[in-house]
């Protein structure tokens, strides 16, 4: 069995028992949680075992300590009132140094983590939590796929396309997200509208992340409404939502990276949402008012009449 003490784990027998392998799991999965909840002060009590799980609850401290000196210096710079490019230069920076290494140490608890549950009975209790995990760590992995799009954007692959498809496969994906059957996600297409010159997974990805913000900004029932249109020459996709609305000191700020509200994720979504827009040569607009919704404008020209922008701001992650 796993012998407990005041400083935590102090051994682990090689039994591996069935109980010994659901106090790991579950400390994991508690602290993991809190991970995503944005603490990164915890530990984990195990990391002192000379073994597998004791390899796997130090790679679990390193990273939660890595994830911490990286948000710190995020801080810093936002006390330093950095300008958005330089923000994004430094961050550039910080994943070139730190993405590889936590991408290894997400993998190797990962691989710990199937072990584990391999180990357990079909009838365990801890398995529950095993799937947890597997969640939790996805949730980290994307956090971390953020901040590397955001250190080295891809320039758009333009191809001319239906920009009704597009739109609709990011609502149908978005549907299966919905929390309760008292959200509806209505889509109002524009069958008149010609191709449009875009990069149908960049702004799949982009109308996902908008949408999936509206879900969150909503508590019971609820309406997110999407509409594809023509506006004065150019492609318009407008999506609306009854939610809690956007107070006004908050709207100056969303398209900041960084910026977040709602005290977990990256706060990089709006902005490079943003970003994927200017790379299209259109415009993203918003407005809010609290209590009754936000409103979000995508404007997209129907054809890219210059090369796009694109590149990774002189960043180079091997």
């Amino acid at each position: 069995m796993i012998l407990l003490h005041e400083n935590g784990y102090k051994a682990l027998a090689a039994t591996n028992s069935g109980d010994d392998l659901r106090l790991v799991v579950t400390e994991l999965h508690r602290k993991i949680v809190r991970v995503g909840e944005g603490d990164l002060s915890v530990t984990v009590g195990f990391s002192n075992l000379n073994n597998e799980i004791g390899d796997l609850g130090r790679n679990f401290n390193r990273m939660v300590q890595q994830l911490r000196e990286n948000r710190e210096e995020v801080e810093r710079l936002h006390r330093a009132q950095m300008s958005r490019a330089e923000c994004l230069a430094t961050v550039g920076e910080l994943a070139t140094g730190r993405a590889h290494e936590i991408r290894n140490l997400l993998a190797g608890i990962a691989g710990v983590i199937e072990i584990v549950g391999s180990d357990l009975s079909q009838n365990s209790s801890s398995l529950a939590a095993v799937k947890g995990l597997r969640a939790e760590i996805g949730q980290i992995t994307s956090i971390l796929t953020d901040l590397l799009q955001a250190a080295r954007p891809h320039p758009p692959e333009i191809r001319s396309s239906d920009l009704n498809t597009t739109v609709e496969q990011a609502v149908v994906l978005a549907r299966q997200q919905v929390p309760s059957v008292s959200i509806r996600i209505e889509l109002q297409k524009d069958p008149r509208l010609p191709n449009v010159e875009h990069d149908s997974d960049q702004i799949h990805r982009l109308l996902l992340n908008l949408l999936l913000n509206a879900l969150q900004a909503i508590d019971g029932e609820g309406t997110i409404r999407v509409e594809i249109s023509l506006l004065k020459g150019d492609a318009a996709i407008t999506v609306v939502d009854t939610g809690r609305g956007i107070a006004p000191e908050h709207l100056a700020n969303i398209f900041r990276p960084f910026y977040t509200t709602k005290g977990t994720g990256t706060g990089l979504g709006l902005s490079m949402a943003r970003r994927t827009v200017e790379d299209h040569h259109g415009r993203i607009e918003v407005t809010s008012e609290v209590g009754k919704g936000a409103r979000f404008l995508v404007v997209l020209p129907l054809l890219q009449a210059t090369p796009t922008r694109g590149g990774d701001l002189g960043l180079h992650l091997s």
